[in-house]
């Protein structure tokens, strides 16, 4: 293994979570209060950042979405893509359920839920931007705080350094095309203008910033890296809470009308975390991989991008859209959930070691 791996590898297996991260429930919850009132009492304020937009990008957005985006990608090791071989069978599976089977049962759930069992329910006219919303939020793969929810596993670090590498690395030729397929599918245009905008400005260019950022700090040692990646963690969350408290001083009106929508748009985000976890442990298992690989499998099976997924909403429908509110359900949601994941796959480990025990033992 490099050094940048075991760099990168020993922060992900030691970092505890911080405040932000361990009740961002909690944070998210506060920024819908306090983004509802501001709207309501200062409109005009509001409607002039909206107003600050160059090519069609918000200026103020852009530059908070830079700052929740950088940050976690400093943290992937590219490098770390040679050791796939390792976990080769875990990695198939993990692929097979990100990108085959999450965005595209995503889809199905939404076709299902939003657009049939719970229509009368949702404002018409916001439909499709529902749909297109949770599948953005499905087509962005695990952020890096999945090092987080892997280390509470007991996860094989490498293993989930690697995974992150892979997906990244596939989202940046992957993530426009499968939006637009299942978008077309949905029955929803497609902007591809905006959507091709979208990926170059959250996520080539930051890749390439993050990138380089960190050999500028792997070059000052394991030491340094490891006190930036300290100083920096908070960075992603408070800007991804600055962007909510912007969207719901915007979406404010419509929540307050119907505060319905929230809970009905989590239901098929709930299904599919626990459809797709759930769905990667138990290959894992039929695989015969170990409990510390299987683990981070069904993290990241579970966990989304989520600032990916509300910066490309915002960018594509705009602040006022359902696809935005879509994508902060799943924000509000992605802690308690992923905790719940975590407690469940520690659980059943002598459930899930007996079923490999069993498959080495000859008949």
């Amino acid at each position: 293994m490099s050094v940048q791996c075991e760099v990168t590898a020993r922060a992900s297996g030691s970092a505890p979570m911080s405040v932000f991260e361990r009740y961002l429930t909690v944070w998210v919850a506060l920024c819908i209060v306090a983004g509802i009132a501001l709207g309501q009492w200062l409109p005009g304020v509001f409607q002039a950042v909206g107003r600050m937009e160059v090519a069609q990008v918000n200026l103020p957005v852009g530059v908070l979405i830079w700052v929740m985006i950088i940050p976690m990608l400093v943290k992937v090791d590219f490098g770390a893509l040679h050791e796939v071989r390792q976990h080769i069978k875990g990695i198939v599976v993990t692929l097979f359920v990100n990108w085959l089977v999450k965005p595209f049962s995503m889809a199905l759930l939404g076709w299902m839920f939003i657009r049939h069992l719970f229509a009368p329910l949702l404002p018409p006219d916001q439909i499709n931007s529902y749909i297109a919303g949770l599948i953005l939020l499905a087509a962005a793969p695990c952020t890096a705080m999945v090092f987080v929810w892997s280390r509470l596993t007991g996860g094989n670090p490498l293993f989930t350094l690697t995974q992150v590498a892979l997906n990244d690395g596939i989202m940046i030729v992957a993530f426009a095309p499968l939006v637009a397929l299942l978008l077309g599918m949905s029955a929803i245009t497609v902007p591809w203008a905006t959507l091709l905008t979208s990926v170059v400005l959250y996520i080539v260019i930051p890749v390439i910033l993050a990138q380089l950022w960190r050999k500028t700090l792997l070059r000052k040692g394991p030491a340094a890296f490891d006190a930036a990646m300290e100083k920096i963690g908070p960075w992603s969350i408070s800007a991804l809470l600055a962007t909510l408290v912007l969207l719901f001083a915007f979406q404010g009106e419509a929540i307050l009308r119907q505060p319905l929508v929230i809970a009905l748009l989590a239901v098929p985000i709930l299904v599919q975390v626990f459809f797709n976890s759930a769905l990667a442990y138990g290959l894992n298992r039929a695989v015969g991989e170990q409990h510390s690989v299987a683990c981070p499998s069904a993290l990241i099976g579970a966990s989304n991008f989520f600032e990916l997924a509300v910066a490309a909403a915002i960018s594509l429908f705009g602040f006022n859209s359902g696809a935005a509110l879509a994508t902060v359900v799943g924000v509000l949601i992605e802690v308690p959930v992923m905790l719940l994941v975590v407690k469940i796959v520690n659980n059943s480990k002598d459930w899930y070691e007996q079923g490999l025990s069993a498959e080495r033992t000859p008949s």
